[in-house]
C-alpha cells in the first residue's frame, strides 16, 4: 500500500506534510506522536473519508477513535454491521470468534466491559474481511491486561496477512506488539523504523527520555 500526500490542509491550517510511505501487506504499523502530530488526519488520509475524499473502500476498515455504539443492540447486531452490504452470516461469526467474544453475541453491548465492547467493535470491521485495518487509540481508556489482549489479537490478524495501521499514544504496547513504528511530529515524519530503533525519536517527540536501564513493565502472561 502507497501512502502519499504533500500537504493535507484542514480549516486552513497545515496538518500533515511530505508523507510517503509503502506499507507491505501483513505489516503492524504503530503510528506515535504526541496529540495534534496528524496522527488521526493521516489515518482519515488512508482511508478515503476527509472532507472532499473518496468513500472508503471495501478493502479496508476503519474504526475511529472512541468509537461505540450508541444503541441497544447485541454483540452480534453490532458486529453484523459491517456485513450490512454483503447480507450473510458466517462472517458475522467469524469475526466474533476472531475477536474472543462468541460468547457474548447475544448480550447488549452496553452490559458488556469496556475491553469487550472495543472488541465488539473490532468484530464489526473484521466482519467486512479487509486487507487492511486502521484503528485510532484501540486501547485509549482500557486496563493494561485488555489493552494487551486488543493489541496481541491485532497483532495476530496482521500475521495472517492483514495490514494493520494503529494511532497510539501508548510506546510500550507499540514496541512490544508492531512490526514498525511510524513516529509523526508537527504534522511530519520524524522516524519510520523497527519500533525499538523508532523509540528515541519517540521519546523526544513526546519531550520524554528514554531510560538508560530497563525497568520493570506489565507484559501479556
Amino acid at each position: 500500500m502507497r501512502v502519499q500526500a504533500d500537504r493535507i490542509m484542514l480549516d486552513g491550517r497545515m496538518v500533515l506534510q511530505n508523507i510517503d510511505l509503502t506499507i507491505a501487506p501483513g505489516t503492524f504499523v504503530a503510528l506515535c506522536g504526541p496529540n495534534g502530530a496528524g496522527k488521526s488526519t493521516l489515518l482519515r488520509h488512508i482511508a478515503g473519508v476527509l472532507p472532499g475524499g473518496v468513500p472508503l473502500p471495501r478493502q479496508i476498515a476503519y474504526v475511529e477513535q472512541g468509537a461505540h455504539c450508541a444503541w441497544g443492540l447485541t454483540i452480534r447486531q453490532v458486529a453484523a454491521l459491517g456485513r450490512i452490504p454483503h447480507g450473510d452470516d458466517a462472517s458475522v461469526e467469524a469475526a466474533l470468534e476472531r475477536c474472543g467474544i462468541a460468547h457474548l453475541a447475544d448480550r447488549p453491548i452496553d452490559r458488556v466491559s469496556g475491553g469487550q465492547a472495543r472488541r465488539a467493535m473490532l468484530a464489526r470491521a473484521f466482519a467486512t474481511e479487509p486487507a487492511t485495518l486502521l484503528l485510532d487509540e484501540p486501547t485509549a481508556d482500557l486496563d493494561p491486561a485488555a489493552a494487551h489482549a486488543i493489541m496481541g489479537l491485532l497483532a495476530s490478524t496482521a500475521r495472517s496477512g492483514v495490514t494493520i495501521v494503529a494511532a497510539l499514544h501508548a510506546l510500550d504496547l507499540a514496541e512490544h506488539y508492531a512490526d514498525r513504528m511510524i513516529v509523526l511530529q508537527e504534522g511530519r515524519i520524524v522516524a519510520d523504523d523497527s519500533p525499538v530503533a523508532a523509540m528515541p525519536a519517540a521519546a523526544r517527540a513526546f519531550g520524554m527520555a528514554l531510560a538508560a536501564d530497563p525497568r520493570p513493565r506489565l507484559l501479556p502472561l
